[in-house]
């Protein structure tokens, strides 16, 4: 028999340590970068641009600097998903539930 207590409470840990991930996610810093270091970009796990770091040598090619950022952003947020897929596995395998469990992330 099912017991519903039970269920509840284990629907309200869920629910907390998914609130504390995305607390956590807004403090986890991911980086990106493209031209081989030229340009660099620092993320949190929310999707957040920290911080852009541009190497001066790429400054007069406005074209080129731009495909750089646009780059470095988007390997940046591979690193993000990369890291919350990470960071969810581990939440789920902790709360003993299916490696396949779909969370609202």
């Amino acid at each position: 028999m099912i017991n519903f207590k039970d269920m509840m409470a284990q629907a309200q840990q869920m629910q907390f340590k998914m609130q504390e991930m995305q607390a956590k996610f807004e403090d986890i810093e991911v980086s990106g970068e493209s031209g081989g270091g030229m340009v660099k970009v620092v993320m949190t796990c929310t999707g957040v641009v920290k911080s852009v770091d541009i190497d001066p040598s790429v400054m007069s090619e406005k074209d080129v600097l731009e495909d750089l950022v646009v780059a470095a952003v988007n390997n940046a947020g591979d690193a993000k998903e990369s890291r919350v897929k990470e960071e969810t596995d581990a939440m789920v395998k902790a709360l003993g539930l299916p490696a396949d469990a779909k969370l609202p992330f």
